[in-house]
């Protein structure tokens, strides 16, 4: 522990008590904690979230367990990244907006950086055959991962008979038909279906248990600050859904407009977002290829952070490093916004019966559109032996043994340069 810790730890503990933490927690410490956390959390969203908590609140004592609980609650039900919601929830608890900012910048940072690196090096060289032979073996492990993403998430999200045959006519829909707007129809029919199959049923999820929030929070979530964040969201729905001609002519337009309305199309994290990013990026606008697709979904597995900084690698192909920022920026702004600014409407909207009906069958279809993903994702593999057995080992060493997914993508790239 750093000099000046346990001060710091013993202010944060005197504003839970009532006293302004407005000028109290540092921003360098927050931007220095968040660049460390950034750099090292490896593994996806509860991995991230868990080196969150062993920081902040075990370690530095700048907040207690129920509040990071009440933002992980809140950031479930929310669209978008879950993890870096969570991370802007942290740093607005502590400083404010510009504590969001902070905080949701560094944590990003060191994802960024490599995966721009791993995509100049890839879409350079990416047609050696070493490269290819490498890539060869991503996309099997990339198909693995997803699958054991939907398997994970089975017991939340298949309850029941009416949950299963949701998410079997999801992914098969996504399979046989495909597209972006099957997809947005998927989520709003199966929320509507929802509604009416779970009348009268339990309320489910996390939202029953969150704790109510504990600081002045939820108070700035209203008033002017939520009509601002209600007008910008709003807007960046409408021009992601009405084409606008001509916009691919102002470079990074085209990008920032596709990817901050996906991020407010789908919840659930990273792994729902790929069939939906599939959909648009590949077979829509066809910014990049199937291969390449895989390979940036593996890059992004490979760099510590969110899975979504894959976006990064689309933004380059498009845009050159312009592109990269401006995918990485549109894809994780828009549902921290939301997660700052409308807490206290969110807080209510946990505890809706109605909410948690309609999201009880919204899961049920996001597992089967992550399941159609794996799917898609697993038919752009080389049809080679080497292939199902690098599936079947990746999946063995996820669900078996739980092996860090960092660890799965480059044991999968040097099988593929041995075996293909």
């Amino acid at each position: 522990m750093n000099i000046g810790e346990p001060s710091l730890a013993g202010t944060r503990m005197n504003e839970l008590d009532g006293d302004s933490s407005e000028d109290r927690v540092p921003l360098l410490l927050l931007g220095w904690t968040f660049l460390r956390i950034g750099a090292t959390a490896f593994g996806g969203f509860m991995a991230l979230v868990s080196v969150v908590r062993n920081i902040v609140v075990e370690r530095k004592k700048l907040l207690r367990d129920e509040e990071l609980m009440d933002g992980i609650s809140l950031a479930t039900i929310l669209p978008g990244p879950v993890a870096i919601n969570v991370v802007a929830y942290v740093g607005y608890k502590l400083r404010g907006g510009i504590g969001a900012v902070v905080c949701a910048t560094a944590v990003i940072l060191p994802s960024f950086v490599l995966l721009v690196g791993f995509s100049i090096a890839y879409l350079e060289w990416g047609q050696l055959p070493v490269v290819d032979k490498a890539v060869a073996g991503f996309v099997p492990a990339v198909a693995a991962i997803i699958l054991n993403a939907a398997w994970g998430m089975r017991k939340q999200a298949l309850a029941g008979v009416p949950e299963i045959l949701i998410a079997a006519v999801a992914g098969g829909l996504m399979v046989t038909v495909g597209g972006f707007y099957l997809t947005l129809g998927i989520v709003i029919g199966s929320g509507l279906l929802g509604l009416v199959l779970f009348a009268g049923a339990p309320p489910s999820g996390n939202g029953a248990a969150a704790p109510k929030p504990r600081s002045g929070l939820a108070k700035t979530g209203g008033g002017w600050a939520w009509g601002l964040a209600v007008a910008l969201l709003l807007g960046f729905l409408l021009l992601f859904l009405i084409p606008i001609p001509g916009l691919s002519r102002y470079p990074g337009a085209d990008l920032f407009v596709t990817f901050s309305g996906m991020s407010l199309i789908l919840f659930g994290g990273g792994f729902v977002f790929i069939p939906l990013i599939q959909a648009i990026v590949v077979e829509g606008l066809q910014w990049v290829s199937q291969t390449e697709f895989a390979s940036a979904i593996a890059l992004g597995q490979i760099t510590p952070g969110p899975i979504l900084i894959s976006a990064a690698f689309i933004g380059y192909k498009v845009h050159g490093l312009l592109g990269a920022f401006v995918a990485t920026f549109a894809i994780f702004f828009p549902p921290a916004l939301l997660m700052v600014t409308a807490s206290r409407a969110l807080e209510k909207i946990n505890h809706s019966p109605i909410i948690q009906r309609s999201l009880r069958g919204i899961r049920a279809a996001v597992l089967g559109l992550i399941a159609s993903a794996a799917l898609v994702v697993g038919q752009t593999a080389q049809a080679h032996w080497a292939s199902a057995a690098i599936l079947a080992a990746t999946l063995i060493a996820l669900i078996r043994f739980r092996v860090e997914v960092a660890l799965i993508i480059p044991a999968a790239g040097i099988a593929g340069l041995i075996l293909f």
